[in-house]
């Protein structure tokens, strides 16, 4: 099978994140298992999904991951020109769901396998394929968990998100919650007996507001664009009619951190606010939705030099962006991200990659390779 129809029959599993993934995993599984890989399925707390880990080469020796994830967003939007889990060609443009983000690079790594496989391999080249990316990069940190059993402590982590094949040092960190504010209903006409959730909620919200204004005074990090750490609130949601005291209200924000912020640090403000509500008579609930850390990954690293080697670019310091590059990490390995398409198409209606660009990818994945066996 050539890339095509690899990332052909990719697109057509609607992989959407929080769903079970049996189907593509087991797919990715058995292609592997033709090619002499040694393939393992990490199964996740859920139950239903589980991560993929492939090992080409030994597996007791120093080698490299490439890492990506067969989670894709949602395909609801109605301004789809074709069905978004049909991949169709146009031109050199390729539709369809994840194309770009990121089952090009799956597609792009699958179609070196059978190169990779013929060589031999003296460091080895690992797939690390994860669940649930997309709603907060869930399922890697199982897998990383793992890896000490599954190998040698690799050199470097390569994680395929669509950076126009040119090699990325840094992105921001970001953690997400929920807020959940629950009152006491009655009518509206008689707000003294009530306790209205949303007008509770606005204090919150207030606070989110101006910690949003205070991060725009830095510290400052230049790699980034914003060159600071941001807060947005993105979700608000409550109350059920005018004339109706409401009596639940609930706010979903995150915030963006530069290198050395953990994000976490700063919702505080905000979960601080809103927890103080309750001596007023509400009930609040803070629910943690996601974190992962910033990736920031030294100029003068090894795998920096590799990447600009192979590509046949420097790295850039940064994109805005995240991914799972900063759980690996602070896993202890050296991270950075390389893979083909552009960040921009993803996420929206008529995502596509470029034929050109899948075949850069198997170039420098076999290239690649090519040191390995070296």
């Amino acid at each position: 099978m050539d890339v095509f129809d690899i990332l052909d029959r990719l697109v057509a599993f609607p992989s959407v994140a929080g769903k079970p993934n049996g189907d593509i995993a087991g797919w990715i599984e058995a292609y592997l298992a033709k090619h002499r890989t040694q393939v393992t399925l990490l199964r996740g707390p859920e139950g239903d999904r589980s991560n993929l880990f492939a090992t080409i080469g030994p597996a007791d020796v120093p080698g490299y991951i490439l890492s990506g994830h067969m989670d894709v967003v949602p395909a609801s939007e109605p301004q789809w020109s074709s069905a978004p889990f049909a991949l169709r060609r146009e031109g050199e443009r390729l539709y369809g769901r994840g194309t770009t983000d990121m089952k090009g690079f799956l597609a792009a790594v699958l179609a070196a396998v059978p190169t990779l496989a013929g060589l031999r391999l003296a460091s080895p080249i690992h797939l690390a394929f994860s669940y649930d990316e997309e709603v907060g990069c869930r399922g890697v940190p199982h897998m990383i968990g793992r890896l000490p059993e599954l190998c040698a402590k690799p050199l470097g982590v390569i994680v395929g998100e669509p950076s126009g094949m040119r090699a990325v040092r840094g992105h921001k960190g970001k953690a997400a919650a929920r807020v959940t504010i629950k009152g006491r209903s009655g009518h509206s006409s008689r707000p003294d007996l009530g306790l209205n959730a949303i007008h509770a909620m606005s204090e919150a919200l207030s606070t989110a507001v101006s910690e949003a204004e205070r991060l725009t005074h830095g510290p400052f990090d230049a790699a980034f664009e914003p060159a600071y750490s941001s807060l947005q609130a993105g979700v608000i949601a409550g109350g059920q009619s005018v004339n109706i005291i409401p009596d639940s209200c609930t706010l979903e924000l995150e915030a963006r951190a530069i290198p050395g912020i953990d994000p976490a640090s700063l919702l505080a403000p905000v979960k601080v606010r809103a927890e103080a509500l309750a001596a007023q008579g509400y009930v609040v609930e803070w629910t943690p939705v996601s974190a992962y850390p910033a990736l920031s990954l030294p100029q003068d690293t090894a795998l920096a030099a590799l990447l600009g080697e192979l590509t046949g670019e420097a790295p850039l310091a940064a994109v805005s962006y995240g991914t799972e590059g900063g759980l690996y990490q602070a896993a202890g390995l050296d991270a950075i991200i390389c893979g083909p398409g552009d960040i921009d198409r993803a996420h929206k209606p008529d995502e596509y990659i470029l034929t050109s660009e899948l075949a850069a990818c198997q170039r420098v994945i076999e290239a690649l390779g090519a040191r390995c066996a070296a």
